[in-house]
């Protein structure tokens, strides 16, 4: 709830018509769900713009609508509000930023390469045993969706769980600028979006921004066993303070005596607590590792975190394993670039079957100028653990090329323009049993999980 002065101190925009003390009850930027009584922000994004729709929402009654332009209002709707700002999209995350700093609340924001949205949702998980959370549906993680998710704060919550997203340089800071976390977490820093980080380094300079925007007690928990974060975890007397957490290297939480079986995977903390997760990824355990410190950092007992984590449901397909018409699937379809598409062979190779190991992958996109370097890369890790590698796309043709090389029998080998036409593939050709088991993976624009609707 807003009143029109705190919207025009939040945006530092101009009220063309209206009082100050109107009240608005909501924010919306969808003309077909607002309801009467809200403000009506209209975004104009890459494929629409808000703008178009003033008049939609001006007839379900909204008091108050924000536009970038005068041309856009109706000035026969005295009764309405209008609000000009320089840019629609800023007063969304202007407004979310106002919304934050009115509620003393602990904000604990998630970045890295991978593991986002899994290490958000263990967070929220576990803190929902013993706290109200809110958190981004979904993976709503960008300059809309975060914005939106802090519009639903209010004092009912004890803490926010924010995934912080990004594909070009400077969104993650613009990111914490609104949400101003207390905690925050960096998965990783791996080969993702480089079209527009070009480099390791660059991918580290925008995921390291979180840090740079911490309010007390400003605590960073950082992946020791990641080569460019542990240089951060080195500095001494930093600020701010940093907790880590690791497989390969000694950390604040450490994991020891690691067992993985079809489906799960155990292991120890600090060589005393013993975790289970329902999981065939054994690169999650870093996800559990960020969520535990957050848990044991708020207060938790080892004993609930150890329950929560046993009964955590991993988010949909992300390492999903399926069965569908007697075969079992192993669903990876979200997303894809190099170091996730490693741990989905890994965890393919760790899974136990008696029949073949079939890998049907899609392009990786967004990987800039070294695209077909990774490709053939994860053709010749492919060839090692696959009896049958069927690619969709151009770019994963190199990796099929690749898998010939490094000796796949090429009978086992198709290389397809569609998903269509991998499905044919897998279900006529190569005939896919009980006894196999198929991995099923590229990137988010492949749209990979249409093969697995048969």
């Amino acid at each position: 709830m807003f009143k029109i002065d705190e919207l025009l101190e939040a945006t530092r925009g101009r009220l063309i018509n209206g009082k100050k003390d109107t009240v608005v009850e909501g924010i919306s930027i969808d003309s077909r769900t607002i309801r009467p009584q809200e403000a009506f922000i209209a975004i104009k994004g890459p494929n629409f713009d808000g703008h178009n729709f003033v008049d939609e929402a001006i007839k379900k009654r909204v008091k108050a609508i924000i536009v970038h332009s005068k041309e856009f209002i109706v000035h026969s709707s005295k009764k309405i509000s209008f609000i000009i700002v320089k840019d629609t999209t800023k007063a969304l995350g202007d407004i979310a930023r106002y919304q934050r700093q009115n509620f003393d609340v602990p904000v604990i924001a998630v970045t890295g390469s991978n593991g986002k949205t899994t290490t958000k949702e263990m967070i929220a998980w576990i803190l929902s045993q013993e706290f109200k959370v809110l958190k981004n549906i979904g993976t709503k993680n960008n300059q809309i969706g975060l914005p939106l998710t802090l519009l639903n704060l209010n004092s009912s919550y004890d803490l926010v769980v924010l995934e912080v997203g990004t594909n070009h340089p400077g969104e993650v800071e613009y990111l914490a600028r609104i949400c101003q976390p207390n905690i925050g977490i960096i998965t990783n820093i791996g080969l993702s979006h480089l079209e527009y980080f070009t480099n390791l380094k660059g991918v580290f300079r925008e995921k390291g921004a979180l840090l740079g925007h911490l309010k007390n007690p400003r605590i960073a928990i950082l992946n020791a066993d990641d080569d460019l974060l542990k240089r951060q975890i080195a500095i001494k007397n930093s600020k701010p303070v940093i907790l880590s957490f690791g497989i390969k290297r000694r950390s604040d939480f450490f994991v020891t005596d690691i067992e993985i079986l079809n489906g799960r995977v155990k292991f120890l903390v600090n060589q005393k607590y013993g975790f289970t997760l329902k999981t065939l990824g054994y690169f999650n355990i870093y996800n559990a590792l960020a969520a535990l410190t957050v848990a044991r950092l708020v207060g938790m007992q080892y004993k609930d975190i150890i329950s929560r984590l046993s009964a955590f449901n991993f988010p949909q397909n992300r390492l999903e394993l399926l069965e569908l018409n007697n075969i079992k699937f192993i669903n990876d379809t979200y997303n894809s670039n190099p170091i996730s598409l490693k741990q989905a062979i890994e965890a393919l190779d760790n899974f136990q079957i008696k029949g073949r190991k079939i890998f049907v992958m899609g392009d990786m996109l967004e990987l800039g100028s070294r695209k077909e370097l990774f490709h053939r890369q994860a053709g010749r890790k492919a060839a090692r653990i696959c009896d049958v590698f069927i690619t969709v796309g151009e770019l994963s043709k190199l990796a099929a090329e690749a898998a010939i090389k490094s000796g796949l029998n090429t009978k086992n080998i198709f290389t397809c323009a569609s998903n269509l036409q991998a499905q044919d593939i897998l279900f006529k050709k190569v005939s896919v049993g009980p006894d196999d088991i198929v991995l099923v993976k590229g990137s988010r624009a492949m749209r990979m999980e249409e093969i697995l609707k048969k």
